[in-house]
């Protein structure tokens, strides 16, 4: 496939190697095998994958063709390349368990996993986009009344944002949904 001015030989190599070692192995390069071969225009997603947090594919547990589909239309979406499914759809095939269905349902799942977690890597445990309660907090604050209540849900939480995330203070476990509690605990 060209696009732009893109051919093959921009990830897979000149075709001369290929004539002159046909049967080397790993000769041709594939993203499947190199992500090098996708950093070499996509440099920001190179850092991205050095944060503290990150999917691993510098270690090669999983690869940019897990998520992308290089020989598909090029950039036809925001998430350019990736395959026929969306987003969350993506994300399901790794993290079946976060999928439901789910009694009670976080709507920001219906929303997509990009709401909460960067999608490469992120300075932020379980690559959040955002450090500790203010991942919540970007949708679910309501109002602080005085410096003694802080409400979300018509529920004072002023004593509880001090204890740690909605989730680690183990009020908010079952983040993605849950089968038992409306107010998403397991």
């Amino acid at each position: 496939m060209e696009k732009e001015g893109m051919g093959c030989g921009i990830c897979h190599g000149q075709g001369s190697i290929h004539v002159e070692k046909p049967y080397e192995p790993d000769m041709i390069l594939t993203p499947r095998k190199h992500p090098e071969v996708c950093f070499g225009c996509h440099l920001d997603k190179n850092a991205e994958f050095r944060l503290q947090y990150h999917h691993p594919v510098l270690e090669g547990k999983v690869s940019c063709g897990d998520c992308h589909n290089p020989m598909g239309q090029m950039h036809a979406r925001p998430w350019s390349l990736t395959s026929e499914l969306d987003i969350n759809e993506i994300c399901f095939k790794c993290h079946p368990e976060q999928r439901g269905p789910f009694v009670f349902e976080h709507e920001a799942l219906r929303d997509g996993c990009t709401i909460c977690h960067k999608v490469h890597g992120s300075i932020n445990d379980k690559l959040l986009i955002a450090r500790d309660n203010n991942v919540c907090l970007q949708c679910h604050f309501q109002t602080q009344m005085d410096s003694t209540s802080f409400l979300i849900g018509n529920f004072n939480h002023a004593s509880r944002i001090p204890r740690g995330t909605c989730f680690s203070a183990d009020c908010h476990t079952a983040v993605h949904g849950s089968n038992f509690d409306d107010h998403l605990r397991y």
